[in-house]
């Protein structure tokens, strides 16, 4: 897909479910372009370095060894730390700080591992929101009000020839869902807002028992933090959270990383859901992304779109809104 904008934005990416990436593994990666090696350190915590040794060029990620909060190259065994220095070599008296490895910061939450993408080497400017603290107009809720998501209820798609704009384009789009999700009614996008590196909107699905549009059957709130990572509620006739991330592989594809978090029923000590909740589920809603892809796989970018009047003012505003993260030249 040719974009006229960078296949390398800046913003918090996902990159792995958490369960993918157990204590004392050595996980190879391939985004933005590059290669990068996370691994989960013996005290449990997630960290994310490049991949290729300084020393003469292996891949951490293959065969690499986890030593306390240290990963070990499989080729001469030399240590780096979280910050990418190295930390030991062990045929010497003394490190080689010369070179290090670039350190990606990463965050971990809701069951899914993040890091941070910025072209120039910054920190973090903002915060990833967490699913479970959005829409406080639905009421509050904790992770324990629903099954876990992975592996049950997530999907996942490699290398698909997708820019993760177009998948944050769906956010105003609420008409597409009678065409391409076979929805019962017209949903009506009820509210969109731009502010800072939040695009925020509520789309409302009218009783098709009723047929007047003051009586809502469904409401989403949907809420994206920057042009990769996309979050959704849905209040109504069902009530679930999900998010959907689109990680740049290179610049011609992505990876998506797609998990609902379905409420749990009463007195359930399950982590996971029942088999009949998965396959509700899945048929149901997981499926939509499917749809989706069947049209993004062969959809090519307009850059000046003849925009049905509906359309103009929040497809544009996010368009605008959009550009604050395209840092570098595509």
């Amino acid at each position: 897909m040719k974009v006229p904008f960078t296949w390398k934005p800046t913003g918090w990416f996902m990159i792995a479910w958490s369960e993918q990436i157990p204590v004392g593994a050595a996980i190879p990666l391939r985004y933005f372009g590059g290669h990068q090696v996370a691994y989960r350190d013996e005290a449990g915590v997630a960290h994310v370095l490049d991949a290729h040794c300084p020393h003469l060029g292996a891949h951490l990620g293959h065969g690499g060894k986890v030593n306390g909060d240290c990963i070990e190259c499989p080729y001469h065994g030399w240590g780096y730390g979280p910050d990418g220095v190295n930390r030991y070599i062990p045929y010497e008296d003394r490190p080689n700080v010369s070179h290090a490895l670039k350190a990606w910061p990463v965050i971990e939450q809701h069951e899914c591992v993040f890091v941070w993408h910025d072209p120039a080497g910054g920190p973090p400017r903002w915060e990833l929101p967490n699913v479970f603290e959005l829409a406080p107009e639905v009421g509050s809720s904790d992770s324990g009000d629903y099954y876990r998501a992975y592996p049950e209820l997530s999907n996942f798609y490699s290398r698909e020839p997708v820019h993760p704009q177009i998948v944050l384009e769906n956010a105003p789009d609420s008409v597409h869902f009678k065409y391409v999700h076979n929805a019962g009614s017209d949903p009506v996008l009820e509210h969109w807002e731009a502010t800072g590196t939040r695009y925020d909107t509520i789309a409302g699905w009218p009783n098709p028992r009723t047929n007047s549009p003051d009586d809502i059957a469904l409401r989403i709130y949907s809420y994206a933090a920057g042009v990769g990572a996309s979050f959704a509620v849905f209040d109504g006739v069902e009530h679930y959270r999900l998010i959907f991330f689109t990680t740049p592989v290179d610049d011609e594809t992505s990876d998506m990383f797609y998990s609902i978090w379905w409420p749990r029923a009463s007195g359930d000590p399950s982590p996971a859901p029942p088999p009949e909740t998965q396959e509700r589920v899945r048929r149901l809603y997981l499926q939509t992304l499917l749809d989706d892809l069947g049209i993004w796989r062969h959809q090519i970018y307009i850059e000046t779109p003849a925009f049905a009047k509906q359309d103009a003012k929040p497809y544009g505003a996010l368009r605008k809104w959009a550009r604050q993260f395209y840092e570098i030249e595509p």
